[in-house]
């Protein structure tokens, strides 16, 4: 391939594309979150990770899988958890089975705020897909994320229990 190739061409389009299509979104809910919340996209999406977790195997996510579902570095997701902390919205702990892990979860607070804030990310969300729908270089990339069947709704958060076994959690964070 060269420089030229129609191929690499339409590929550096495509990311190109791509790119500008997640900006715009992600520009688009950080500023409503944050208008309306106090919140970042990031700290939005640490909340609903940890939001989910749940009481049985593997149900406890360890700090390299939350940083994996937020798509941060391990050193950035600590530093956010720790900010988080500091406001009241998450708790760590010590796995009582495995002194060395460390878990955490999202507190009463928290979660609170999370509810009160999906709608605002979700109507953020259908609103900048439908903006970005209508730029014809875009439109494909929005047809593409609403045929996967992806639904842009969250739903709705399971507390986890402190005492609950600390198992590794599963691979995959969804």
């Amino acid at each position: 391939m060269t420089a030229t190739d129609p191929a690499l061409t339409a590929l550096a389009q495509g990311w190109s594309a791509l790119s500008l299509l997640h900006g715009q979104i992600e520009s688009h809910i950080e500023r409503l979150l944050q208008a309306g919340h106090g919140l970042s996209v990031r700290e939005y999406s640490l909340l609903n990770t940890l939001s989910r977790q749940h009481d049985g195997d593997g149900g406890h996510l360890q700090m390299k899988q939350v940083a994996d579902a937020v798509v941060l570095s391990q050193s950035a997701t600590t530093r956010l958890v720790s900010r988080l902390e500091d406001r009241g919205l998450l708790s760590r702990y010590l796995c009582p089975t495995d002194r060395r892990g460390i878990y955490t979860d999202v507190t009463p607070e928290g979660l609170a705020l999370l509810e009160r804030a999906r709608p605002t990310n979700d109507a953020a969300l259908r609103d900048a897909l439908a903006e970005a729908a209508r730029n014809p270089a875009l439109a494909p990339l929005v047809r593409a994320i609403e045929e996967a069947g992806v639904p842009l709704a969250s739903a709705p958060p399971s507390a986890v229990a402190r005492g609950a076994a600390c198992a590794p959690a599963a691979e995959a964070v969804s």
